[in-house]
Parts: C-alpha cells; structure tokens; sequence
C-alpha cells in the first residue's frame, strides 16, 4: 500500500495549488477514502489534508522571501480562495504572519516564553552518520509536524550535548534540524537538510529527560518544514 501513498503525495507536490480532497486523491489511487486516511496517516504520520497544507504554506514561504507578489496573490497562487483564511494559518503554523515573515527574510526570531508554568527539561546528544554544520535547532513543539512556536528551543553550534530547559509539564516532541552532509547521498553531492523528530515525550514537573537525537535527510513521507524558528539557510527576497 506504500506505493498509493507515494503517488498521492506525489500528486498533492505537483498540483497543490489545485482544490484536492480527500475523495479526490483516494480516487486516483483506486482505495476507498476511508482505508486511504488510514494508510496515509500511518505511513507519513499525519492525515493528507495536514499533508497538502504543509505542501501549500512552504511554498508560501518561498514565495514570500523570493518575490515581490503581494500577500493576497500568494495565497490564491498556493490554492487558498481566502486571504484571511491563508494569513491565519500561516501566522498560526509558521509561528508569524506573511508579512512579518517576508521582513524578516526567514530569520529566526526569539521564542516568546511560555505562559505555562516550566518547571521540566531534556538533555542529549545529536548524532548523525555524517556531519553537521551550525546551527542545530533543537525545539521542543506540541505536534509530531514541525509547525509553530516551540515552548523551548536551543541553537546549538555542533553536533554534541544540547539543553532545553523550562518545559511546562505535558506531551511534547522534540524537533532537530540543521545542514549537513550523509553517507547516502554523493560524495560530491550539495549539503541537504538533517531532521530528526522524538515523541511524543512526557515531560514531568522537577525531571530531566535524557534523549539521543540522529539526524538523517527527510524522505518523502515527510511533510515539509514551516516553523520559522527552524528554518535553514534562508535565501534573501529577490529585487
């Protein structure tokens, strides 16, 4: 069944700015939509709806460092028929709004504090078969997608030991990206996005978490990257 998957996300990156349902894509890969939910959540951990919202904001996201197009047109392009709509969920997945996002020029600004008590950490080690070139983002976030704020993060400068510190009590999942190379790919190939995804994690009041962390390139079961506090190695917007 891994092959239906595959032709839908392949279908849902080509033609995302399309009005694609559900039904639709279960269609085209001959399952009832029903037995389509279910073996695309599992095999690429979220539903395909989150899938193609992914597709559509990262997208956005480039568009908005890399041209002029204004808002309102960037959001029809990418298959919103709202503005409104589109501008509450970027601002609500990618952690700032359109705007704020292009004159930023994709860089990370600082987390704002939780307002949960945090009283909880985790520790660890990143690995990966490679290298790793600074940063590291390592983000603690309430979704096994890498969207939104987290409620603690740390830039670290290498692979090593990393700590994130005042967690509020509950379920989390810890986030790691960075730029780096890996045995799978050419020796002379260009460096590639390292991502790692650990949860969910329980984290208590008073107890530290230890956790191993390897980064390996994302396959195409992962849905793309929109935490702007995450993001790598942003290009600057054309003229």
């Amino acid at each position: 069944m891994e092959h239906l998957v595959q032709h839908a996300v392949t279908t849902i990156r080509e033609r995302f700015w399309e009005p694609l349902s559900l039904d639709e894509l279960a269609r085209s890969s001959m399952v009832s939509k029903y037995h389509f939910l279910r073996v695309f959540t599992r095999v690429t951990g979220v539903t395909p709806g989150r899938f193609l919202c992914a597709v559509r904001l990262h997208e956005a996201k480039r568009l908005l460092l890399n041209t002029s197009i204004n808002v309102a047109d960037i959001s029809a392009q990418v298959g919103y028929s709202s503005t409104g709509s589109f501008t509450r969920r970027f601002t609500e997945l990618v952690g700032m709004s359109p705007t704020q996002y292009r004159k930023s020029s994709g860089a990370a600004a600082a987390a704002p504090a939780s307002q949960a008590p945090c009283t909880g950490s985790v520790t660890g080690m990143l690995h990966t078969a490679g290298s790793l070139l600074p940063p590291v983002y390592v983000g603690v976030f309430d979704s096994a997608m890498l969207q939104g704020t987290p409620v603690s993060w740390s830039n670290a400068s290498a692979s090593g030991r990393f700590t994130l510190a005042r967690i509020p009590a509950g379920v989390w999942y810890i986030h790691a990206v960075a730029q780096g190379s890996h045995p799978d790919r050419a020796v002379d190939a260009e460096l590639t996005p390292l991502t790692a995804t650990v949860g969910p994690v329980r984290v208590k009041d008073d107890m530290a978490h230890r956790l191993d962390i390897t980064l390996t390139p994302p396959d195409w079961t992962s849905p793309p990257i929109l935490s702007a506090l995450m993001d790598l190695d942003p290009q600057p917007m054309a003229a």
